[in-house]
């Protein structure tokens, strides 16, 4: 969608002396056309969605398990979804700054996930340490 912006451009001309004697004012319309970007990019990026979707469902498929099957269906969900934000959300062309605004938070969320996961399982591990089986603090007083 275009939009039309006014800009008053003065010109002046200077006499011997330096000092303006003729000043005209002139108006220039600037058209600010929004970026068009050709279709055939969309429907590339579509198609290659479309195979790492199958590519996806193919693991289930062939009955892969354990690590090798969850690793894959993430790795092309990861995939798919930075396809979507790159070209159908248009980050691929927008500034630096506005892709950080928009990209850090969740990464930065996953981080802190991370390091509270870690967290969670190092308590876990220190109370079975500290109230196991073998430890005095277990011991049932009648």
């Amino acid at each position: 969608m275009a939009h039309a912006e006014r800009q008053l451009l003065v010109e002046g001309q200077l006499n011997m002396e330096g000092q303006h004697v003729e000043v005209q004012h002139v108006e220039v319309q600037q058209h600010a056309e929004g970026q068009q970007h050709p279709i055939g990019i969309y429907l590339k990026i579509w198609a290659l969605l479309f195979v790492l979707s199958t590519a996806s469902y193919l693991v289930d498929y062939f009955h892969l398990h354990g690590y090798l099957r969850w690793s894959l269906i993430i790795t092309f969900m990861l995939m798919k979804a930075g396809l979507i934000v790159a070209v159908f959300m248009h980050m691929l062309w927008e500034r630096l700054a506005l892709m950080y605004a928009i990209l850090v938070p969740p990464l930065l969320l996953l981080v802190l996930l991370g390091i509270g996961a870690g967290e969670g399982d190092h308590t876990f591990l220190t109370r079975g340490t500290f109230f196991g089986a073998g430890s005095a603090a277990s011991v049932q007083h009648r």
